[in-house]
């Protein structure tokens, strides 16, 4: 069995003082995808640059304290790869691709398009060059596990207030037809295979306390290609794991 978390941490120096590493002791996941690192691997103490019992591979944005991911593999990966192959999407850190031996696991941190029409548009082309390229790996026969903070809540189960925002970058109809494209590609939305039931979020408001009022949104997934899909045993939220303005998600593969 492996066993694969994702987590937005809003900045992993911050979570290593909020006890980071002690949570992950206890946790021991075979593999853990990070997002939104806001760190170059030279501003890293050495016990998050080499993890105690982890491999960790890094990809940080040129632009300093913003966006980045990061992963950790119990197992040396075959190969690591850095972002999509363009530019002005990999200037900013946003994707890491690890390959094992079952299955090729890509940690996403997809762009925020709340800030203006300009990043709005920005996310739009991400998610569809995002989505060739996945096409182009399960063409070659690849196995993959799709990770991390997509930034929109698909459907009106996937956050608390859908009406309020139908308008609102996250849940418009544009964004959420993409992940129905998604699914259209043959990739399933892991944690819906186990759990059809509202009121699980992973992302919550900081600012107006809404965690402790359970008003969230799912922007936080783990999509696997179909032909991963007979290997896949369990899907979960880790919604009692504090830390950032996200909880922890994962799965369980049978291999």
């Amino acid at each position: 069995m492996t066993a694969i978390l994702s987590w937005n941490v809003n900045g992993i120096r911050a979570s290593l003082k909020k006890g980071l590493l002690d949570w992950l002791k206890i946790a021991s996941p075979d593999v853990i995808c990070f997002q939104e690192t806001k760190a170059f691997p030279g501003q890293l103490p050495p016990e998050l640059l080499h993890p105690p019992g982890y491999e960790a591979a890094w990809n940080s944005a040129l632009r300093p304290g913003y966006s980045g991911v990061s992963t950790w593999s119990k197992t040396k990966p075959v190969a690591v790869r850095n972002g999509l192959g363009i530019k002005k999407f990999d200037e900013e850190g946003r994707m890491l691709e690890t390959e094992f031996k079952d299955f090729t696991l890509l940690n996403i941190y997809f762009p925020n398009g709340k800030m203006n029409e300009e990043r709005l548009k920005f996310k739009m082309e991400f998610y569809e060059e995002a989505l060739k390229y996945f096409k182009k790996l399960t063409k070659k026969g690849k196995r993959l596990v799709i990770c991390g903070d997509y930034n929109t809540a698909h459907k009106p189960i996937d956050l608390s207030r859908p009406k309020e925002n139908e308008r609102v970058s996250g849940f418009l109809p544009m964004e959420r037809a993409w992940m129905d494209k998604l699914e259209a590609n043959g990739f399933a939305d892991t944690f819906r295979v186990f759990n059809q039931d509202p009121g699980h979020y992973t992302w919550w408001d900081l600012i107006s306390r809404a965690r402790e009022r359970n008003v969230g949104w799912r922007i936080d997934y783990f999509f696997i290609s179909e032909n991963l899909k007979p290997r896949l045993e369990n899907a979960f939220i880790l919604s009692e794991v504090m830390g950032s303005d996200h909880c922890p998600v994962g799965v369980t593969l049978n291999c």
